[in-house]
């Protein structure tokens, strides 16, 4: 086994794009991307029992992740979702209902892995039904020695105070962007600067770490009393932005599992998340000079 072992828990979805179709899920392409850089992924789902099913299990097994904490649901689809692109490679989404990851079951190993991993990456949307909201916070309960990375990552209206708020209570890492920290301010009566917010929140709810991503304006990251700002890396061509916002998470996570610098874990999460945008998909081949764990 390598250093660590990393896993992403919550949704597989097929991003459907105007022209193709492309495999993802937030989670999932955390883990994708932490197997890159050099760690033992995972993956931990639900997928049906169906085409789509079976290309993603085909797909991430080409990408070379763990899919033995992957169940399978016989009564529901695979989920998928619309991601139509902007002008600027800026992606929306559309989600269906009532697909195989609102059934989110915990297998056997998945249970196992609980007590095994280093960190564990998990966000909102998958826990939008209550079924798979309480298998992922039997998961993380069950993990009391993993880093637990919360990458918030709010859907159209799936998310809910309640649920942001059991999430924060379980979390040592917490990841958004410019545009969720706006949403959540007045549910928390979150005031003043960015850095005001995400520090009140980091007390709040005793968290070691909290990331904020600003698109190409880059990233505020702060743990404890330490801060570091980066203004962002130009990319001439941005292909799309899908998954470089999961490349930014699986960066910061294995660069404090590391314990390097906070200046460095910055650089290197910016780095890679422009080199994803200049890329089509959630998980572009990335070459061998991002990887962290040699």
């Amino acid at each position: 086994m390598k250093e660590f072992f990393i896993a992403g828990l919550g949704e597989i979805l097929f991003d459907v794009l105007a022209d193709s179709e492309e495999i993802g899920g937030a989670p999932i392409n955390f883990a994708y991307h932490a197997g890159r850089l050099g760690a033992d992924s995972a993956a931990i789902s639900t997928i049906g029992d169906d085409e789509r099913g079976r290309r993603a299990s085909n797909e991430l097994m080409d990408r070379e992740l763990c899919l033995s904490g992957v169940s399978i649901d016989r009564e529901h689809a695979t989920g998928y979702v619309e991601a139509r692109l902007d002008d600027q490679g800026v992606a929306s989404y559309y989600f269906p209902d009532d697909i195989a990851w609102d059934h989110l079951k915990l297998n056997d190993i998945a249970k196992g892995f609980a007590t095994q991993v280093d960190a564990v990456c998990f966000g909102t949307l998958a826990q939008r039904n209550e079924e798979s909201r309480e298998e992922i916070h039997a998961f993380l309960d069950a993990a009391p020695q993993a880093l637990k990375i919360y990458d918030i990552n709010l859907r159209q209206k799936f998310y809910s105070k309640e649920t942001i708020a059991q999430s924060l209570e379980r979390t040592d890492v917490l990841k958004l962007n410019d545009e969720e920290i706006a949403v959540i301010a007045p549910m928390f009566g979150l005031e003043g600067s960015e850095r005001d917010m995400l520090r009140t929140l980091q007390d709040e709810f005793d968290l070691k770490c909290s990331v904020l991503t600003r698109g190409d304006k880059g990233s505020l990251i702060i743990k404890g009393a330490e801060e570091v700002e980066h203004p962002g890396i130009e990319v001439k061509t941005i292909a799309d932005t899908i998954g470089a916002g999961d490349s930014f998470t699986a960066s910061v996570t294995i660069g404090l599992l590391m314990e390097l610098p906070l200046d460095q874990i910055s650089e290197h999460a910016n780095r890679l998340a422009a080199h994803v945008c200049s890329c089509k998909g959630a998980m572009p081949a990335i070459p061998a000079e991002f990887k962290l764990i040699k």
